[in-house]
This record gives C-alpha cells, structure tokens and sequence, in this order.
C-alpha cells in the first residue's frame, strides 16, 4: 500500500527539487548545454570525464578493447583500474548506460544534476538527525539545498563530476558519525564508508576530515564522561577503517597509479586575499584561485546570527560558530591547507576542501533555526556579520554592481521570509520568498559561471556531426588487434580514442604512466598538461613499430579520411643483448627502436626529392612549411606543452627548405625519411613477428615461428603490472619485453594493476572484520535486551 513519506522524507525531496530546478534554470539563462548553443563541456570536463563515461558506456554495453583491468584504447594499452577507480566507480556514474552513446554528453549532465540533488536530500536528512525542528523541517530542505548549491559545487564541482561524491559524502558521514555516537548501524556505517572512498578518494578524505571535526563537537555538547566520548572516538575510527579497507581493492590500485604517474608540475600553496575570500559569499562571482564560498543569503545569515541567538545553549552557539569561523581559517593557513589536501598542493584549485566548509555553516544555520525562528536580535546580529563580510568584499575585483544588488535583494527577501514564519503569518510566502532567494542567487551564479568558463577555460564541443563522422570512419578502419588505429592527431580531445574508438596514443589521466609520457617524448611525442595529456604522434615510423594499421587524419571543412600503411605485428623479435637507451635526437631514437636506419639528414638544409620532411621544434609556437606546401601549425613551450616531431609533407622539388612562419628556432632538428627504407625495414619485423596474436582483457598471447631467440617486444608500454611467461616483464626501449631461449614459440604475457591483490586480501580481512563486529554488537545488544527483560 502507498504511503505518503515522513515530514523527514518530504523535506529531503524539497531540498532535491529545489536542487534539481535552480541548476537547470541557471544553465538556462546561459544558453548552456542541454538549453543551449552555449558548451558546458570546459577543461577537464570535456577533456576526460566525457571521454571516460563513454568508455564506461563501452565497457557496460561489451563494447570496449580491454576491461576493468587493462584499457587498450589509450597510450597504447594503458592500466584501466586507476581510472575507473578515480573517474567513474561513484554508483551515479552506470546512469550513462542508460543513454545511447550519442548522447553522453547529455547522460553526464544528468548524472551531474542527480548527484547535487542527492547531496542536497543527505543534507537535508542530515540537519534534521542533528536537531529535528518540527515545523520547520521544510527550512532544513531549503538550506540542504543551500549546501548543494553551495559556490564550489556549482561553479568548480560542476565540470569536476567525481567532487560531487564529496558533496554527497560530508553528510553522508556526518550521519555515520552520528551512528558511531550511539552505538548504532554497525554494518550500514562501514558500507558507506566504503561507498564514500570507492566513488572518488579524493574528496571523501576531506570529508571525512570535516565529518570528524562535527562528531568532536557533537561530542563536546554532550555531558557525557571522557571515558564515554573516547569510546566513541573508537567505535568512529574502526567504522571508517572498516570501510576504507573494504574499498581497498579499487582504493590502493588507485593510490598506486598515482605514484606511477607522470609528476606533471607542483605549485606553492599562496593564500587568497581576505577580501577576495569574503566576495566569494556573494553570488555571481567567479575566480579559481579563492574558495567559493557562496551558501545563499539565507545560510549565511543565519550562521552569522547564531552567536547572538539565546534560545540555543551558550556553549552551542559558541561551539558552532567557533568551528565554522576555524574551518575558514584553515583554508588560508598553509599546514592546514596541506591537511586538508592529504599533504600536497594540487596542481588544480588549492580550496578542493570548500565543500566542508560550505556544510558547516549550513549546520550552523541550522542550528540557529532549530530551536524556533529567529527574533530581532539574531536576526540584528546575524545582519551585522554579512553586513561586514559584504564590507569586507567590497574592495575586491571580483564582485560586481549586479552581483551585490543581487545580494542585497535575496537577502531582504530572506528577511522578509523570516519575519513572517516567526510571527506565524503567511508562511507559505515565507517559503516562497526564502525559497525564491536561494534558487534566484544560485541560478545566477550557476549562469555566471557558465558564461565566465568558456572566456577562461579550454572548451570542447558536445556529441555532434563531426564526432559521428570520425567514430564511425574510425568504426569502418578498425582491424584490432591485427593492427592499431589511431583516431588521429587532430584531436577533439585529449582522449579521442575513448571517445570516437580505436587504439592510439593519446591519452588525458591524472594516471598517464611516467614510463609512457618518457617513451613517446623521446620518440618525438607532444603533450599539454604539462606531460599528462600525450597526443597522438602521427609519424610512420612510430606507426610501424606500434602496428597502426589505419590512421584518421582530417581537415576542416573535409570529411575524414583514413590513411593506411603496412605495419609490423603487434609482437616483434629483436636480437639478444644488452637493452640500448634512448639518446637526445627522437630520430635517432624511433631508429633505434625500429632497428633500421631510414632517415637521412637534409643537404644544404634541404631534403631529398622523394622523402617526407619531419621537424623537431618542441619549444616552438607558430607555423611551418617546406617549400611553397601548406603551413603546419606547432604549440610547444615546456614545460607545459610541447610540440611534437611534425610531418611536413614529401619533397616535390629541389632544393626546398624548411620556413617558419616568425621566429625561426634556434634548437630545431630536420629529418628526411626515405619511405622505401622503412619499407624494408617493416617487412624484416614482419618476417620474424608474431605469426598470430590473441588479446584479452588482461594480457597478450603470442605465436612465434619455431626456434625463435632473441627478444619478444610487445609494442605496448612496460607501464607497472606486466609479467610474462610467469616474471616480471622485461623492458625494451620502454616497451614490455620477454627473452626468448628457442624452446617455445608461445609467449604470454599478463597485465594485473599494482596493488590489486595486497587491496583485495585488505578488502577480505575487512569484511570478515566487519561481519565479526556486527555479530559482536548484536550479541552484546542481544544479551542487555535479556538483561532488561529479567
């Protein structure tokens, strides 16, 4: 039979719809995708969570190269667990499957709108297990949505989709915390936990920072004897190690990923100005480098009203208030600022942990209102602060006319709404008018920040014409794994081959492999993102030792076009000896790695008729061309980007050289390739090569011609956890290798990712952990029901 929901449950779904609607009205007034011509797909939003949730799409629908284990689309087979474990293990994300694959980037914005809601509904549901506030729990919806709607989550979380497990995760903890308190949940507590951490590591540290910052303070309201409070300090901190060791075989693979990881670059920690700290309360501001810390005039009235509300306990309010004003702090001091980001400045936004900042004084209004509505004096008081706060701000380059009377409105409007729920009258326009202020400041900074992103960040288009084009040319040309091929160098994203399909090079990861970003940049690769994005690195050499079979290649204006070339297999044979090291030159370098000379250097400065001119100019922005041929543009500049050896074109006449377009190089390098060498070259691999190759998901089988000796060389990168024939795989030039003896013609070769067996005997020994405790707490709850009984 249907019933209605509790007064709890209604106020959970109000926050939700509140929630639900504001951000989709924001991104309405901008224009913005899905209501728009306007992308929403910015930085790394378009960049890499796209990307990954369509490969996620590719792996629930069967349709992926590779598994859970081993990703064969990206850097030329690539350990697949880190990402999925740091992209896309939150519950929300398998929603995408139920979207076709066209339209992903509609299924992100969905998942991104239903994880924000479902922060809003843990909030809400929050508020009123810490106070219950009967008659006014529909207030608790609306500042449970003030929380999702917080600055950080609409304007930075929201093209960052696995932040918003934070989001969730704050109150989520908050609650395990408040089990921990009272003895209850044993099972339900760790199992989130492990929910929490699995989905993104990240920022459930930092909300399991800030959840244990509000049970001490639970815990120092209570008149309870320090014995009591230590053991629930205990009973706390085994719930949370219970559920980190259940997540540890997504979480440890993670953490290890990480370490493999190209280093990329770090920044110093540099606090933001005061000022500025204080313009981000205010709607309708925009920066990335200070918190955003913006709640609605609502929240932040209350919160600042607490201190002078004498219907709470003194110690309350003093509590409260004193843990709200200390969290701020903490993000503008650099040991706890290192703290709250596990001990490391991120290369990104250094106020990750604004979240948990945004959730306590959301806690603080709350706590404020609970006892009933606010009278005069705190609502004076309460004035006073935003009023200085505003004051405060006012000095700072970041707010804007429009954004203080946005402010000013929403907070008479607040006012208003509160004045009229504490004398009892019309409190449906109380509502409506505490309501209308949230929802109205935080669309227009939902449709602020959808108009600033796009001027100040990277932007990619949604699913469209183009996208269809390539996949399904890519689709047609695919041949895996008898060869590779490669989506091309012309990218719409930094992770193409996920995207549009096929087996490339290019690869976007908070994971991309220090040896794969090392190999290709001495073969001549280019990257952004200082090391972390590696682009497709269109060279036929290159190609030939990586078994790219089929190239895209496309041009705007002109539909695009496959480009194919005979290749060596995808396990080749080079002779016994020593490992040789790369040297300074990638030509000598793909030379060395192809085991043929086949290219030559220019005369006079000019190539050969007949041969395809490559320039190496990592540091050079601007264009080039051989001759009267087309111009290539190059964007280089190291660190944080670097251009990669670039193909010019084939020499037509004599004497043609190479011209810049501005400022010639000083440190450039001109190859001439002889495509006959090559040729030649590529036919003596193939003869010696794999007769037949098998890929799994998890590794490699090869079949080799009888009394093979010398070295098996997998063209796939010796990232960490490849082991063949039973040993850890060997390195050749950076790819993965096994020696061979002429005793078998076989050879296997598996891929586990780093930690995933020591996570999984962590994540056993946990759960038998958690299944003995759980009997424990029911047998001894079991044994003083008796005990009560009797």
């Amino acid at each position: 039979m249907w019933t209605l929901p509790s007064a709890r449950g209604r106020a959970a779904a109000l926050a939700a719809l509140i929630t639900v609607g504001t951000v989709s009205a924001g991104d309405a007034v901008a224009r913005t995708f899905p209501f728009g011509p306007r992308t929403r797909s910015v930085n790394d939003l378009g960049n890499q969570f796209v990307p990954f949730h369509a490969h996620l799409w590719d792996l629930l629908h069967g349709r992926a190269d590779g598994g859970v284990l081993l990703n064969w689309h990206s850097g030329y087979g690539t350990s697949a667990l880190p990402d999925l474990g740091t992209y896309l293990t939150s519950p929300f994300s398998l929603l995408v499957g139920l979207f076709p694959r066209d339209g992903i980037d509609l299924a992100v914005y969905v998942v991104t709108l239903v994880k924000t809601a479902a922060a809003a509904a843990a909030m809400t549901w929050l508020l009123t297990a810490l106070h219950k506030g009967h008659g006014r729990r529909w207030m608790a919806g609306v500042l449970g949505a003030s929380y999702a709607l917080c600055g950080w989550s609409v304007v930075e979380a929201s093209y960052n989709p696995m932040w918003l497990d934070g989001l969730i995760a704050f109150p989520l903890l908050c609650l395990v915390g408040e089990w921990a308190r009272r003895g209850r949940r044993p099972l339900l507590g760790p199992v989130i936990v492990a929910l929490a951490w699995i989905a993104n590591f990240y920022t459930a540290y930092m909300a399991t920072l800030g959840a244990a910052l509000v049970l001490l303070a639970r815990l120092l309201l209570e008149d309870t004897q320090a014995r009591e409070r230590i053991r629930v300090l205990l009973r706390a901190a085994w719930t949370v190690l219970l559920g980190i060791g259940l997540s540890a075989p997504v979480l440890l693979p993670v953490f290890l990923g990480s370490k493999h990881a190209y280093p990329g670059w770090t920044k110093e920690f540099a606090p933001a100005g005061w000022t500025d700290v204080f313009a981000r309360t205010l709607p309708a501001t925009y920066s990335f480098f200070t918190p955003a810390v913006f709640v609605g005039g609502g929240a932040l009235l209350l919160a600042g009203g607490l201190a002078f509300n004498r219907s709470v306990p003194r110690r309350e309010r003093r509590l409260w208030t004193a843990l709200t004003v200390a969290v701020a702090v903490s993000l503008q001091w650099g040991p706890t600022h290192l703290v709250w980001h596990a001990f490391a400045t991120p290369n990104g936004s250094p106020y990750r942990q604004t979240f948990v900042l945004a959730g306590i004084v959301v806690i603080a209004a709350w706590t404020c209102l609970s006892r009933g509505w606010p009278g005069r004096r705190t609502l004076l008081g309460g004035g006073a602060v935003v009023a200085v706060i505003a004051l405060g701000a006012s000095t700072s380059e970041l707010v804007t006319g429009p954004a203080y009377l946005l402010f000013a409105a929403g907070l008479a409007a607040v006012l208003g709404g509160l004045l009229l729920a504490a004398r009892g009258r019309a409190v449906a326009v109380a509502a409506v008018l505490l309501t209308g202020a949230l929802a109205g400041q935080a669309a227009a900074t939902t449709a602020y920040a959808d108009r600033e992103r796009p001027a100040r960040l990277d932007d990619y288009p949604p699913w469209g014409a183009s996208h269809s084009e390539r996949a399904a040319a890519v689709a047609a040309a695919d041949g895996w794994p008898g060869y590779r091929t490669d989506p091309g160098r012309t990218q719409l994203t930094g992770n193409d081959p996920i995207l549009l399909g096929g087996q490339g090079a290019s690869y976007y990861s908070s994971h991309t492999p220090d040896v794969l970003t090392r190999t290709l940049a001495a073969l001549g690769g280019g990257w952004t993102s200082n090391g972390r994005s590696l682009q497709s690195l269109d060279n036929p050499v290159t190609d030939a030792v990586f078994s790219v079979g089929a190239r895209l290649r496309t041009a705007p204006g002109h539909k695009p076009q496959v480009i194919r070339q005979e290749t060596a297999p995808l396990v080749t044979v080079r002779p016994a000896g020593a490992e040789p090291h790369y040297g300074a030159s990638p030509l000598r370098n793909q030379e060395l790695l192809l085991g043929a000379k086949v290219y030559e250097s220019p005369v006079a400065g000019a190539c050969r008729v007949g041969t395809d001119v490559f320039l190496w100019a990592p540091d050079h922005t601007g264009t080039a061309r051989v001759g009267d041929g087309p111009a290539v543009e190059l964007r280089g500049g190291q660190p944080k980007r670097r251009a990669a050896l670039t193909p010019l074109g084939t020499v037509t006449e004599p004497g043609a050289r190479v011209v810049f377009g501005g400022e010639a190089p000083r440190d450039a390098s001109i190859g001439c390739l002889d495509r006959d060498r090559l040729k030649a070259a590529v036919a003596g691999l193939t003869r010696t090569g794999a007769v037949r190759v098998a890929v799994t998901d998890s590794g490699v089988t090869a079949e080799l011609p009888p009394g093979t000796k010398g070295t098996a060389v997998l063209a796939a990168p010796r990232i960490a956890g490849w082991s063949c024939e039973g040993r850890p795989a060997d390195s050749y030039l950076g790819l993965v290798a096994v020696p061979l003896d002429g005793t078998t013609s076989t050879v296997t070769c598996s891929f586990r990712p780093p930690g995933l067996v020591a996570g999984s005997a962590a994540g056993a020994g946990a759960l038998v952990a958690l299944a003995v405790t759980v009997l424990l707490v029911r047998r001894r709850a079991g044994a003083g029901a008796g005990r009560r009984e009797a």
